[in-house]
């Protein structure tokens, strides 16, 4: 007769957030360069002054 292991489902154990945060911190290393660029894209184009001076006139 086949034996069934009890599964777990109450929530997600230290070695999946571990793994998970350690992807997450090499993507971030491997793109930091591009990420900071579009990083300050952003900012330049939601703190452009010229833009906010003509939205309120």
């Amino acid at each position: 007769m086949a034996r069934r292991f009890s599964s777990n489902k109450k929530g997600m154990g230290t070695v999946e957030v571990v793994i998970i945060v350690a992807v997450l911190v090499a993507l971030a290393l491997i793109f930091r360069e591009s990420l900071l660029a579009f990083g300050g894209k952003v900012m330049a184009f939601c703190f452009d002054e010229n833009k906010i001076a003509n939205a309120f006139n």
